[in-house]
Order: C-alpha cells, then structure tokens, then sequence
C-alpha cells in the first residue's frame, strides 16, 4: 500500500501564507534560475529590431507608460478585443497608433522557446524591452525590477483618460499626482518624448493656435501639418534628434520649439519652469531622474504572487 503523507494548514497559517505570496516584491533577479537568458534574450530582439527601425525604441517606451498608467504594469494593454470579457485598451483613442505588438509577440516566443512554462509574464516583457529600448538609444539604463504577473482584464475607460496632449499644466500635473508622482518625476518621464513621432491632429491646433511656440518652428512645422487634412502626417517630437535620447527636448522647450502643446507647456512660465531648466542644462540630473521614475513607474498596482497570471500568447488570457 502507497502512503500518501498531506500538509495540513490551519485557516489562520493559510491566511498567513496567502499574504506573504500576495505581498511578494519585485527583485531584479526574479528569474535567475528559472529563466537566466531572459535579459539577454529581450535586448538582443530590441536591438535587431532598432536597428532596422529606430522607431521601435520609442514605441516600446510608449507601451510601457501607457501600461502602468491605465491598471499598472499588468499588460493589460497588450489584450485583444474579446468581447464581453476583454474590452480591449487598444481601441482607446490615446492607444490608437499604439505600436510594437509584432516586436512583443516575437519577444515572448523567443523567451518561451528558452523558458518553456511560460515562465516570464509579457508584463515583465515589456517592462524590460522598454528600458532596453531607452538604452539603445543613448539614454541611461537601470535595474528593471521583475516579477509581475499578466492581468486577466482591461480597463479601456481608464486608458481613455491618459494624461492628454492638449493638457495644461495643472491638469497634468494632477494626472501624474493620482498616480503618485511628483511634479518633478512628471517632467522627467516627458523626457521620453526626446524619441518618436506624433501625428498631425495632436499638434495642429497647437501649431496653429498656441502662443507659447516659435513662430518661425510653428511655420516650419505648418508645411507637414495642413490647417485642413493631413491628420495622420507624422512629425519628429524632437527635431533635433529625434532617434537619440537625451536632453535635446528641454533645450527645445526653453526655446519654445515643443511640439505639443501638453509638452510646451512644462516650459511656459509655471511652476516647473526650473526643473526644464536644470534638465536642459545637465543630462546626467535628467538621465537619473529619468531612470528614477521609470522604476518608480514600474511599480504601480503591480500583480504577484497568486494573482493574475503568466499568459502563454501576449494578446489573450490563458
């Protein structure tokens, strides 16, 4: 006869052992024996794809903040339309040219190749590919802590209500309160915008309209963005350098070049004047600012433990 001997928890030590795995903490070495190669693995991808498209760079810092944003760093934004379950983040309307899902998919499929299970969650995918991304692109690396779990949901509502291009200061720097970040962090994090592209409809009013920008930058800018059509034509948020990251935007600020209005805005005789300032001024305040909160950013409502899951296809739930 097989002797089956069971573990047998009291109600109060199962409380006490379903706190401790729900409390666990983020560690940057999460996966040292489960998945070693998986910091190796997501910065050889984001580096091949950069170097075929710079672009890539800044849509996956993009995806990273539009992520933590909305429910926290969950990749909730990663999830597909499925009705009634999955009201997909995508068809919001700040996420709509949202990209970088391919790179994502090919990012987790080699990952899982290494690490069948899966074993690492698409949040925790994202959270280094965009680091990765800030760094090929000469900006200053960090510690990515890890150990996040996938969301089995999405909050399009919430992510309707990302911290808007035509914002004024107050309203952003109140967007960025509600989630814990000082007015300093915020215009740290609006460094990411040294990288990418925005669309024609986002900036033209400001353009046309705005009384903070440079008349002969906002002429030179009108020749892309028509008062009429044009809406998707795109143009570079840094004109200066617009693949490579660094402090080139608050130097553009100062001089009222800011392409959006929301980023002007940060340079327009408000409270945080300085900090623009200081941050045009010396890149190595801005990169370790920058780096400060993009952890911090990492940090908000993440899952662990015996929530959520660990998806095996970044785009549905298991």
């Amino acid at each position: 006869m097989v002797t089956l001997s069971y573990l047998v928890l009291t109600p109060l030590a199962l409380i006490f052992l379903l706190l401790s795995i729900s409390d666990a903490q983020l560690s940057g070495s999460f996966y040292g024996s489960s998945c070693p190669s998986v910091l190796d693995i997501v910065k050889s991808n984001v580096r091949s794809a950069i170097s075929r498209d710079k672009r890539q760079g800044a849509f996956l810092a993009r995806m990273y903040f539009h992520d933590c944003f909305v429910q926290g760093c969950d990749a909730s934004v990663l999830l597909d339309d499925n009705p009634p379950s999955i009201d997909s983040e995508k068809k919001a309307r700040p996420n709509g040219s949202l990209r970088g899902f391919e790179l994502i998919d090919k990012i987790k499929d080699s990952v899982d190749n290494a690490c069948p299970g899966p074993v690492v969650s698409c949040s925790d995918i994202i959270a280094i590919a965009a680091r990765d991304s800030i760094v090929e692109l000469g900006g200053p690396s960090w510690t990515v802590l890890l150990g996040r779990r996938d969301a089995r949901t999405a909050d399009r509502n919430a992510a309707e209500n990302l911290p808007s291009p035509f914002a004024d200061l107050p309203e952003l720097i109140k967007n960025f309160s509600d989630k814990g970040f000082t007015a300093r962090e915020m215009v740290a994090l609006s460094g990411a915008h040294s990288i990418g592209m925005a669309r024609c409809v986002l900036f033209r009013d400001h353009l046309y309209n705005g009384t903070n920008l440079d008349v002969l930058v906002a002429n030179e800018r009108k020749s892309n963005c028509p008062s009429n059509g044009g809406d998707e034509n795109v143009a570079s948020l840094d004109q200066q350098s617009p693949n490579r990251f660094g402090n080139n935007f608050y130097q553009a600020l100062v001089q009222r070049r800011g392409l959006l209005h929301s980023d002007q805005q940060l340079f327009s005789g408000g409270s945080v004047d300085d900090i623009v300032t200081t941050y045009s001024k010396d890149v190595d305040t801005f990169h370790t600012d920058f780096a400060n909160a993009m952890i911090k950013l990492g940090n908000i409502n993440f899952l662990t433990g015996i929530s959520g899951e660990i998806r095996k296809n970044c785009r549905k739930i298991n």
